[in-house]
């Protein structure tokens, strides 16, 4: 473990819970995460600054740890930024992108190999985040997301380990929450989320900024 602290009881952290508790809110593996108290979290200041970064690496990968000692079902860290509020989708992509890059890189500094359960190309099926040798699939939010689901007052990062999928998948659950989620985000936004693939048929990383992404699109990302 590297020394870090979670913020688990900034009021900035307690906005988030009420933002998942809404009746509305489709994500109901978030809304589980919450109930059984397995959401940990860490108040950032800018999210266009490399600033924090050298905080939110040690308590992600902490968050991998505990993790890997604990797999219960159902478990994120989400990094929350004071600031700022006013990016659009793009911008908020970019600065997405910048952090995840950073935090990659000392990932890498630390000796960390990407988790071989997963692809560290960013154009393969398989691909995913990897930060302590374990792999996460990231969801952004920010104020001015054009999905509702991805609209929170603040711009923040959700880092949920991809282990979890594949041990619903290994349940025969993860289809049926999958339907209900996207049922449920239909009802709130008035259609599907073009965005939404499959693991293993198309790259997960247009995913995770919530931007409707061209076909030319490519991820501005690299793993050493």
């Amino acid at each position: 473990m590297l020394p870090v602290a979670f913020d688990n009881g900034d009021p900035l952290a307690e906005s988030f819970r009420d933002f998942l508790i809404r009746p509305e809110f489709p994500c109901v593996g978030a809304k589980a995460a919450l109930a059984r108290g397995q959401i940990q979290f860490l108040v950032a200041r800018d999210m266009t600054s490399a600033w924090d970064d050298l905080r939110i690496y040690p308590a992600l990968f902490n968050f991998a740890g505990l993790y890997r000692a604990q797999p219960a079902l159902f478990q994120s860290f989400v990094v929350l930024f004071r600031g700022p509020a006013t990016l659009d989708e793009a911008q908020y992509e970019t600065c997405l992108w910048e952090r995840l890059q950073s935090l990659t890189d000392k990932d890498d500094w630390h000796g960390q190999a990407h988790d071989a359960r997963v692809s560290a190309d960013p154009a393969d099926p398989h691909f995913s985040l990897s930060f302590g040798n374990e792999a996460f699939f990231v969801v952004g939010l920010h104020p001015n997301a054009s999905r509702p689901a991805r609209r929170f007052s603040h711009p923040a990062l959700v880092f949920n380990p991809h282990d979890q999928f594949e041990k619903l998948r290994e349940e025969n659950l993860y289809k049926g929450l999958r339907e209900r989620i996207t049922q449920r985000d239909e009802a709130l936004a008035g259609s599907r989320n073009p965005m939404l693939q499959t693991f293993g048929e198309k790259s997960e990383a247009p995913q995770y900024s919530g931007r409707i992404v061209e076909d030319a699109w490519k991820c501005p990302y690299h793993r050493r």
